[in-house]
């Protein structure tokens, strides 16, 4: 069917699980840092407006938890059925790895969980700022230990190879690989820019509408300094990246350019856009500037890229997809620059929260953050195709063999149980985001928050309460 074989499917069945679940991770380190933020300013000022920000966004961060942690149960059990020979070949490796981030990062974000979305009655506000710190490192540690396994994939050390499997000799050298530090780098600002942007959509969502109060004020504001300052940096680690990756995955560079073969000693052109054709062997309808993607990529006007001719046919990688993933990431990263300087520009006169024309930008970019995450992803990872393990082990090779039929079914299952449970849960958040933040002036005589009597029942009340206009919206409502 579409010429697709039953390996062609088990990696859409991995990349359609994995698109859904690097949504929620993301949004999850950057809500829990946001949080940790919030909290410490309404502890140092005493303002209520941070306080409340806290409350309405910890009720998204529990939703967006759960969903995290269920749909990352899934990928896991995917190595097992779907890929057993990499799990073989390359287990001792990622096995501990991933052993580590349940021992040191999921650990420590369950056991302060609990105290952070309903301690606020029960421990002391030190200890509770405390619980918040603890979740949003453990969100961090976990990135550490997921991208440290994956980026060993992209840039294999410090193992050998006995028996036809991967043993760990230097696990030092395993962890810090080559490429570790600069994909850990681009996923943490990625996922601060993406919370930064769904946080600035969602107040612009409400003064749109005509809500205007303190907290959707300061809300916006917080969101676009983050896009103001972070954005601009995001490109520069991208920078960095881009070398590293130019050193040890020459391949994929010339597949996101798009570049086929080098002429003479000419510095090589940037593509800015076109169609690459793999069994042509060149790119059509290109439109690009001479000698700026040597300038771009290798700092220098007398070097030349690598040359997707370079490699053999069968060690390229797809160049269709990656040459236009990798540029809707960029776009959306000028795209988030652009909105924060212009932000700026409305900050310093005065109509930051007046402008219209500006808060549908902000509204718009509210999924640039994540859709940017996505290609990036893909560019990361179908640019590293033929190999799962770097010219170490390919992708055909990793598979568990089954069957055409068996994967067509299982593909269909997980597509309809996905949209089907995973959208009841995107929905009912963005409700949650709809409703907004409840100021001072919307609450009730005794409605909870910090020192209060009112305590949650059970654990899902961090998120379970009644959308309507005028219903309980605070963490600490009992059902």
């Amino acid at each position: 069917m579409f010429g697709l074989e039953a390996i062609d499917l088990a990696r859409i069945q991995f990349g359609f699980t994995i698109s859904f679940h690097i949504v929620f991770p993301a949004i999850t380190i950057g809500l829990a840092s946001y949080m940790a933020v919030l909290e410490g300013l309404w502890l140092k000022t005493g303002q209520e407006v941070y306080r409340d920000l806290y409350h309405f966004w910890s009720k998204i961060f529990a939703v967006n938890f759960g969903m995290g942690v269920v749909s990352g149960l899934v990928m896991a059990y995917q190595f097992g059925t779907n890929w057993s020979a990499f799990s073989d070949f390359a287990g001792a490796v990622t096995g501990p790895l991933l052993t580590y981030e349940v021992l040191t990062a999921f650990f420590l974000e369950a056991g302060f969980l609990g105290v952070m979305l309903f301690g606020w009655n029960r421990v002391g506000p030190g200890l509770h700022f405390f619980s918040t710190m603890m979740v949003a490192i453990g969100t961090l540690i976990s990135t550490f230990w997921i991208l440290a396994s994956n980026s060993w994939m992209h840039t294999p050390q410090g193992y050998a190879i006995l028996d036809g499997r991967v043993i760990p000799m230097d696990w030092f050298a395993v962890v810090f690989n080559p490429s570790f530090p600069y994909r850990l780098a681009h996923m943490a600002t990625a996922a601060f820019l993406a919370t930064a942007f769904f946080v600035g959509a969602s107040a612009a969502w409400h003064l749109l509408r005509g809500r205007d109060n303190p907290a959707i004020r300061r809300m916006l504001s917080m969101a676009m300094w983050m896009a103001l300052l972070v954005a601009p940096i995001q490109a520069v680690i991208g920078d960095f990246h881009g070398l590293n990756t130019l050193k040890y995955q020459p391949a994929k560079i010339a597949a996101i350019e798009g570049h086929w073969e080098n002429h003479g000693n000419e510095p090589t052109p940037l593509i800015l856009f076109g169609w690459p054709d793999m069994q042509a062997e060149q790119t059509r309808f290109k439109l690009e500037i001479p000698a700026l993607g040597s300038l771009i990529l290798t700092h220098s006007l007398d070097k030349q890229v690598p040359a997707l001719k370079d490699f053999a046919a069968e060690d390229r990688p797809n160049a269709t997809i990656v040459f236009w993933t990798f540029r809707v990431m960029v776009g959306l990263g000028l795209l988030m620059i652009l909105t924060g300087l212009w932000s700026l520009w409305l900050r310093l006169r005065g109509r930051l929260f007046e402008n219209r024309a500006f808060l549908h930008l902000a509204l718009w970019m509210g999924p640039s953050g994540i859709i940017a995450i996505l290609a990036g992803w893909y560019t990361t990872e179908i640019g590293r195709q033929p190999w799962v393990v770097y010219g170490l082990m390919r992708t055909v090779d990793a598979s568990s063999g089954h069957g055409f039929a068996q994967m067509s079914l299982t593909l269909g299952l997980f597509v309809v149980v996905y949209f089907a449970l995973f959208g009841v849960g995107i929905g009912y958040m963005m409700r949650l985001v709809r409703k907004g933040p409840v100021t001072d002036e919307g609450k009730e005589e005794g409605a909870g928050g910090p020192g209060q009597q009112r305590t949650p029942a059970r654990p899902l009340s961090a998120a379970d309460e009644g959308l309507e206009e005028g219903d309980g919206d605070h963490l600490g409502e009992r059902n």
